[in-house]
């Protein structure tokens, strides 16, 4: 296996880690909507310029329509997560959404690709395991179907842009993902209209809402490098490690305590990586 799917990979996990602590940071004091399309405006303005400077030949309208597509669901994911951790305990969130977001390619790349060696399929084991140890509220209550309709709707949403997005034939990486904002950024605007949530007024943290745009946006670009440098399912298992990062982030920015089995997570997720790779 090629060395540049597990950077490509780890990089992806370590952008929208990192932009997922940052946007959920200024969400506590603006709306979310508000974030969120800021944050799609940032990057299609920075993926625009991308394309432009390296020169990125315009491909065709059919994967132009995968990156739309692809757009879509993502956004779609991404509007059900943030509402679920508005109505739900990140506890459950958090560790659901992750899971099912590799669950979705992993399971898409297997049936295509064939399965991948036994090391790497026990360090997706370990992947899933330590997601859930470092992400997993211990005091939470016992979960029920009803609870993770929506994190599974989300993990759902992002596992379906990482299969449709991996679907552009062309050589492009910028062009297509602004395809995906160009889709997800009206679709927000309509969303936030109608449920009457968009207050743009007295805007906080923009700074942080600016960082997280680039983060996603990052996280975007390296997952399609990943996806285009070897199997779907392992690059969808290594960018599945974001969690690990934002808590890690919140441990050193924040201070906030981690607990022994958020460290033994954190062991498991590096397990994962030796193994994998």
């Amino acid at each position: 296996m090629e060395l540049s799917i597990v950077i490509f990979g780890l990089v992806a996990a370590l952008c929208w880690g990192a932009g997922d602590f940052s946007g959920g940071v200024a969400t506590k004091r603006n709306g979310v909507m508000i974030v969120a399309i800021i944050s799609q405006i940032i990057g299609i303005i920075l993926l625009t310029a991308s394309a432009i400077i390296f020169r990125e030949n315009i491909p065709s309208n059919i994967d132009l329509l995968w990156g739309a597509v692809a757009g879509l669901c993502g956004g779609a994911g991404l509007l059900a997560l943030y509402h679920s951790l508005s109505v739900e305990k990140m506890g459950i969130v958090a560790p659901v959404t992750a899971v099912w977001s590799a669950v979705v390619p992993m399971s898409f790349g297997m049936i295509t690709e064939g399965l991948p060696s036994i090391s790497q399929l026990t360090g997706f084991a370990f992947a899933f395991i330590g997601v859930w140890l470092i992400s997993r509220d211990e005091n939470s209550e016992k979960i029920e179907l009803n609870r993770i309709k929506l994190p599974l709707i989300s993990g759902t949403g992002f596992g379906l842009f990482m299969i449709l997005i991996d679907q552009v034939q062309s050589s492009g990486i910028f062009w297509p993902l602004v395809g995906a904002r160009m889709a997800t950024i009206p679709t927000f605007i309509i969303v936030a209209y109608y449920s009457r949530k968009l207050k743009i007024s007295g805007i906080k943290f923009l700074p942080l809402i600016v960082l997280a745009g680039f983060l996603d946006t990052g996280g975007n670009i390296f997952y399609v490098l990943a996806a285009k440098a070897g199997r779907l399912d392992i690059a969808a298992i290594l960018t599945s490690l974001y969690p690990a990062v934002t808590v890690l982030l919140a441990w050193v920015l924040l201070k906030e305590r981690l607990k022994n089995r958020q460290w033994a997570g954190v062991v498991a997720v590096l397990i994962a990586v030796v193994l994998i790779t």
